[in-house]
């Protein structure tokens, strides 16, 4: 791989002023190669690439109030300090867009939804910039931008997801301009906020089970960045709250939250690979950084976690040549898009660049850097509200994630899963399978039933199921009434599942027993499984170069067939993916077991690839699991 980001510092560690100083040059790249695709005006900046699915006006929108995320973050880390005139520049577009005469004019929020989104950009960094450029405009630009934002107010079509934040942003700033604002709406939206709280610091992205980077990125990150807004305790108090208590709670929340999110950063800096708009990057260092804004957590190991995760994507040529970000991971992938992802979507990677707000006199850029989880020894801990069992291992770096509790849906619902959501696992080294194919009939990290055409089902609204365990491990259950799914092809892609006509197969109880780079899953179909079941499947991990993804049978009466699957551009990720798989046929009575590993492979000294070390043991006992580890060590799991 050639590096064109050579300037990266090398390896973790490094001292607060060298990670500012080379975030600072990262950052003034991304915004110089973003402004030959600049209109006249200034107002859009529309990149190259197939149009979103918003359509082109959009897009540039996205273009510009995306990359004023990061021409803000600059502007206030440097108390307007200015020598590449991104003030100015900025400024100009901002008149041009809100002016309705303008021919270069910005879709308003009233016209599209998505310029809802991009409004709450804009508030925020006229908010953080307000010397330097609201201050200065033009009474009339003024008055354009207030009627442009006020369009807001009052409009009940907002999503019940984090998208309360981006009214509640807005309207915050136009009362601080003499601007209109809704009490009510605020009040509303704070409590739909207050609805998506979960135990242990997280935030569900609406009432459904969707857990994901949303919950760092936008629930926990605009709350810190509203309490620091130019009257907010005042749009709080006329909706009926006091924020002083309200950002205390959140300031708990976040120091909950953090102690999950550092667990799930990976030793190279890459995020967990879970959850839709991954297009937005480093995007996922947000909430580190709002640790940081907020006083929250420990400066050196917040600036750590995220300028590692900048750093990961430096390290694998983001951006690249051109300085542009691209829909993709690593490079360009169109597929990893939702529906709503544009070609200024990425741009939204811009809140990872968030700690450059604060200046260099700040804690985070002076405390002494501070080791991540991962780094110091082995993780294994279990996040409640997602049902995530976190299992990270120091020698290898790779952080991995056995779910039971997130699907992007509601217990009971018999939509399609989405590779995004509903696998059994997910992890920094590898990306589910994101093919035509995986959206039809889960193969990785599944539990499936097979009809005679070997087309699975999938097991989302599923219903987690509490196991009580015993030793040096975690245990996750859940009970999934596994359907076939016809789906319909004309659905949105928002990342959730396919929704379709499903058929009922039989209710398949799963239970992972994980540690280290193990998982010991058991698997038992219901006796009333469906005439239509001809096997059971169980997929593992879809494994990249230079990984290991083994299953191996430990228990069960019928003796599987094994195979594995190949594909050559299915995830996001460099090369070929390989996915081993065990099939039973016909469905087995009982539980079967088989143990799951993902990690990194290994050669002997000729280059030959080499077994991962042995397997765990398993042997059922009285309605308990016994697990032996491959170091002696014993887990006994209660079966469901």
């Amino acid at each position: 791989m050639t590096h064109h980001n050579s300037s990266v510092p090398a390896g973790a560690g490094a001292s607060g002023p060298e990670a500012r100083a080379w975030l600072a040059a990262y950052a003034d790249r991304l915004l110089a190669a973003v402004e030959p695709y600049a209109s006249p005006s200034g107002s859009l900046i529309t990149l190259p690439g197939t149009p979103g699915g918003y359509g082109t006006a959009v897009d540039g929108l996205e273009g510009f109030a995306r990359t004023f995320l990061l021409a803000g973050f600059r502007l206030a880390g440097e108390d307007g300090a200015d020598p590449t005139g991104l003030a100015e520049r900025y400024a100009a577009g901002l008149a041009a867009g809100t002016d309705p005469a303008h021919p270069e004019r910005w879709t308003r929020p009233d016209e599209h939804g998505q310029a809802k989104v991009e409004a709450a950009s804009l508030a925020l960094i006229l908010d953080l910039t307000r010397p330097w450029i609201w201050d200065r405009m033009a009474p009339s630009a003024q008055e354009h931008v207030v009627d442009y934002l006020g369009t807001v107010v009052g409009d009940e079509d907002y999503p019940d997801n984090n998208w309360v934040w981006f009214r509640i942003v807005v309207e915050t700033f136009l009362r601080s301009v003499g601007g209109p604002f809704s009490a009510d709406d605020v009040a509303r939206d704070l409590a739909a906020h207050d609805r998506f709280r979960r135990p242990g610091g997280w935030f569900a992205d609406g009432p459904e089970r969707s857990f994901d980077h949303y919950a760092g990125w936008a629930l926990h990150l605009y709350p810190a960045l509203w309490a620091r807004m130019s009257g907010a305790a005042e749009v709080a108090a006329a909706a009926g709250d006091d924020l002083a208590v309200r950002s205390a709670s959140d300031r708990e929340h976040l120091a909950r939250y953090l102690d999950d999110a550092l667990a799930l950063v990976g030793a190279d800096g890459s995020p967990l690979l879970q959850g839709r708009s991954l297009t937005y990057r480093f995007a996922a260092a947000a909430p580190f950084w709002a640790g940081a804004v907020s006083g929250v957590g420990r400066p050196g190991q917040l600036r750590e976690a995220a300028t590692r995760i900048v750093r990961h994507f430096a390290d694998h040529d983001v951006p690249g040549d051109d300085g542009l970000l691209t829909l993709g991971w690593h490079h360009p992938w169109r597929p990893l898009a939702q529906r709503y992802s544009g070609t200024g979507s990425p741009y939204w990677a811009s809140k990872g660049l968030l700690g450059l707000a604060l200046p260099s006199a700040h804690e985070v850029w002076t405390a002494a850097p501070e080791p991540l989880p991962v780094d110091v020894g082995d993780v294994l801990t279990v996040a409640a509200a997602p049902g995530w069992a976190i299992s990270a291992t120091r020698d290898d770096g790779i952080v991995r994630v056995i779910n039971h509790g997130t699907d992007h849906a509601l217990p009971g619902a018999d939509g399609g899963d989405s590779p995004l959501y509903a696998r059994l696992g997910y992890s920094t080294a590898t990306s589910p399978l994101l093919d035509a194919d995986a959206w039809r009939s889960p193969l990785d990290q599944s539990v499936a039933l097979l009809d005679a055409a070997d087309e699975a089902t999938h097991r989302t609204g599923f219903e987690p199921v509490p196991v009580e365990t015993t030793g040096p491990a975690v245990a996750l259950a859940s009970v999934a009434s596994a359907h076939w799914v016809e789906a319909d092809p004309a659905a949105p892609d928002h990342g959730s599942g396919r929704p379709g006509v499903a058929t009922p197969a039989g209710r398949v109880t799963t239970v992972s027993i994980v540690r280290g780079a193990w998982e010991v899953r058991l698997v038992r179909v219901a006796d009333d499984v469906d005439a239509r079941a001809a096997a059971l499947r169980i997929g593992g991990w879809a494994a990249g170069p230079g990984l290991d993804s083994t299953l191996v049978p430990l228990l069960g009466d019928i003796a599987p067939v094994s195979g594995t699957a190949a594909a050559a551009d299915a995830t996001p990720l460099a090369g070929p993916t390989t996915t081993p798989w065990l099939r039973y046929a016909p469905v087995p009575e009982g539980w079967t077991g088989v143990a799951v590993h993902l990690g990194r492979a290994s050669a002997d000294d000729q280059g030959a690839p080499t077994a991962p070390a042995a397997a765990p043991q398993l042997d059922l006992t009285a309605g308990q699991a016994l697990v032996t580890w491959p170091d002696g060590e014993r887990t006994t799991a209660a079966l469901p």
